[in-house]
């Protein structure tokens, strides 16, 4: 909506006149929404389908415009260039500057440590992958080639098997994909943020991925955990290894992997060598975070640390004061620095220009459909040379029963352009096949070449049927398909640089006695917040501070040591103490428990437990009417591990789990209107942490269990209604009055 119209007279230098401009300041109301739509949703499109995300070749537009402009070099043979000279190059297809070709050559070359397998042949500084202070020198100094392996990303790319588009200035062609015989995608790491989404795909072991491929190509069904174990990163280090976690990056191309640090105790020295660390961090923040915990008093354990990484590799020294255990040690480092860290995984891939989240079954079977179409095409191409050329031999065939003729139309014809008719009306062959004739040489019209030419028509004949063999049976083009795997795995596989750990692995724990031990409050919320509060804290304080449509689900008093156990809505159980809280007030929300604990996705939870020495039984209350009666000693372990699976049974929905040091009595709330009171004495005992339990409350049809209280806060006019000798039972039905007494409990 216009709200005023000026006219505005400014002077034109060019044309030496006053130019009166209608319409200038002009104020025009536009709605914030069309003014993104036109202008912040082509930027972000920009960045997601042509930049930031890689495709189904493994690769983002800066990667495969720099390899193709090295290929087109020579330099997949050739001896070495200077880098500028190939970022010069390179400046032809990507108009993006010289620093980030440059930057962008770096992470793929082999000095860099970036890559599983790299594509750059590298000579010179280009920095290390593990360090942040380790600057690559400029590219008038480095030197380039194409690796070896990088031959099978540009396998018979002149034969048609991809698109080719025009480049920024329409000057020059360059492929839309890259025609790699093996799946690139899930090999080398890619990382990117784009608008709105990112994408992070861990590298996998070369071998396990072409064994995993042929394995699809045989059963699509194949169980991909049997043949690909899991990440394997270049950095190398140990993967924790969780089948559950591992499953869903594969199922859903979400989730998080940890891995932890390669050491060696030096016994002579008493000291720690470290010479392996995870992907995701550095050689420098891996010190400044030791180094911090010093300050603040957390590590004591250690007289010196270095950083002694030299031409044959990292190395961290820390030396260690006399008598300190080294595994105790490391196990505290695990916990409180990156030498133990997550490597969150995002699969997000663009499929015909559309970005999509697809786990690795998905990855690969794009990846198959793409090298399908690949095979296809080359195919096709072979076959219609062949095709061509068997057409020109058919031609020369029919010179065999007469030379003389042949030289005898040429000689006798008495313009140029008539050669071609006659020898077409001479032989009866047509136009194509009458050039082809026509060009040859004078010293190659005889018998012996003829003969050497013809003798290649019964081998092309067998060919052409074995490439339209090919195209007509998908299988054949598997077949090839999974040759190409075998040749991969064969010439460029290696060993896993980063080992498995199958077993389950401790964590550090700080001990009681360092803990501070006083008295504090716990709070949990319907909404996953929880609270640690003082009680003169408590006492100071006013009402609790919660979000809208929040309440207090769950509160106890405890040590400041006690140990809690969050149960969640995927049957696990996370353990912490109430030390890993920070002491708050009534006055602030509290701690978000699924990000404190780094859950998975979509997981969070449902019922806390509080103990301070694992004493009494933990009871769970099922939808279904049965209670489990489960030790709270089936929950502690050894090793302090941070979470548990199969934490309580799968087979009905949770209602309450609540822990009991004797026993007591709950009143149990169906949906039919009846209550219940049992008495936890008459539940027995059961030593499986996911057992069923026994069935206390009987339901009818659709019957359901609601809530759990504690009967000692129930004020009911005749209790004894409710309790019976023996269970299950149907409990009874809610009289007026006490209905009022569960309705202030909701």
């Amino acid at each position: 909506m216009a709200k005023k119209k000026e006219t505005v007279v400014r002077h034109d230098a060019q044309i030496g006149e006053n130019v009166e401009i209608s319409g200038a300041g002009t104020t025009v109301e536009t709605p914030i929404v069309d003014t993104l739509r036109q202008n912040y949703m082509p930027y972000a499109m920009s960045v997601i389908v042509s930049r930031a995300l890689p495709e189904i070749d493994g690769f983002k537009p800066s990667h495969r415009k720099l390899l193709y402009t090295m290929y087109l070099m020579g330099l997949l043979t050739g001896a070495r260039t200077k880098s500028a000279n190939v970022v010069g190059q390179t400046m032809k297809l990507n108009p993006h500057g010289d620093a980030a070709i440059y930057e962008t050559m770096v992470r793929l070359a082999r000095g860099n440590e970036s890559l599983l397998h790299p594509y750059v042949d590298s000579k010179g500084n280009f920095g290390k992958a593990y360090s942040r202070d380790m600057a690559y020198a400029a590219s008038r100094y480095t030197e380039v080639k194409l690796a070896e392996i990088s031959g099978q990303l540009f396998a018979d790319i002149s034969k048609d098997t991809v698109d080719f588009v025009d480049n920024y200035d329409n000057t020059m062609k360059e492929p839309t994909l890259l025609p790699a015989t093996f799946p690139t995608i899930l090999v080398n790491a890619n990382i990117g943020i784009a608008v709105g989404m990112a994408s992070a795909i861990c590298p996998f072991n070369l071998a396990e991925v072409c064994e995993t491929t042929v394995a699809l190509l045989k059963n699509p069904e194949h169980d991909l955990m049997s043949t690909l174990k899991a990440p394997d990163f270049p950095g190398g280090g140990e993967l924790l290894y969780d089948p559950r976690a591992i499953r869903q990056i594969y199922e859903t191309g979400r989730g998080s992997v940890r891995v932890r640090c390669r050491y060696v105790y030096i016994k002579e020295n008493n000291s720690i060598e470290i010479t392996e660390i995870p992907s995701s961090t550095t050689i420098e923040a891996i010190m400044d975070k030791i180094a911090e915990q010093v300050k603040a008093g957390k590590i004591r354990e250690l007289s010196d640390m270095r950083d002694e990484t030299d031409l044959k590799g990292l190395r961290l020294t820390l030396d260690l004061k006399r008598g300190q255990d080294p595994e105790k040690l490391m196990q505290k480092l695990f916990k409180l620095t990156p030498l133990e860290d997550s490597y969150a995984c995002n699969f997000t891939v663009l499929i015909g220009g559309m970005p999509r989240l697809l786990g690795v079954r998905e990855i690969l079977n794009e990846w198959i459909g793409f090298r399908r179409e690949c095979v296809r095409r080359r195919t096709a191409y072979d076959l219609k040379g062949k095709e061509e050329r068997l057409h020109l031999l058919n031609g020369l065939a029919k010179i065999l029963l007469d030379i003389d003729k042949a030289v005898e139309i040429i000689r006798k014809t008495e313009e140029e352009k008539e050669v071609v008719p006659n020898l077409m009306i001479g032989f009866a062959i047509d136009e194509i096949q009458a050039n082809y004739i026509a060009e040859i040489k004078l010293r190659q019209l005889n018998r012996e070449y003829i003969l050497n030419r013809t003798a290649e028509i019964d081998k092309l004949r067998q060919e052409i049927e074995e490439l339209r063999g090919v195209l007509a049976d998908q299988k054949k083009i598997d077949r090839i398909i999974m040759s190409e795997q075998a040749e991969v795995a064969k010439k460029f596989a290696q060993p896993r640089r980063t080992s498995i750990q199958y077993e389950a692995v401790g964590e550090y724990e700080e001990e009681a006695e360092s803990i501070p031990d006083y008295p504090v409050s716990v709070f949990y919320t319907a909404e996953g917040y929880f609270k640690k509060i003082t009680p003169q804290s408590l006492r100071m304080s006013g009402e609790q501070k919660l979000k809208e449509n929040d309440r207090i689900v769950f509160s106890q008093e405890c040590k400041n040591d006690a140990h809690l156990l969050f149960f969640t809505n995927q049957r696990q159980v996370y353990k912490a103490r109430a030390n890993d809280f920070e002491d708050g007030k009534a006055s602030l929300i509290g701690d978000f428990v699924a990000s404190k604990l780094e859950m998975a996705e979509g997981e969070f939870p449902i019922a806390i437990a509080v103990t301070e020495d694992y004493s009494g039984h933990i009871l769970f209350f099922y939808d279904n009417g049965k209670v489990a009666k489960v030790p709270m000693k089936s929950f502690e372990t050894k090793l302090n591990r941070k979470k548990l699976a199969n934490a309580y049974c799968a087979k009905a929905e949770l209602v309450r789990a609540v822990v009991v040091l004797q026993d007591r009595e709950f009143a149990v709330y169906s949906n039919g209107g009846r209550m219940l009171l049992v008495n936890t004495a008459l539940v027995p005992v059961k030593q499986a942490k996911d057992t069923l339990g026994v069935q206390v409350m009987t339901l009818k049809k659709n019957g359901k269990v609601e809530k759990v209280v504690e009967a000692d806060g129930l004020e009911l006019a005749d209790p004894h209604r409710y309790r019976t000798r023996n269970l299950p039972a149907a409990g009874a039905i809610l009289r007026e009055e006490d209905i009022a007494e569960q309705t202030s409990l909701l």
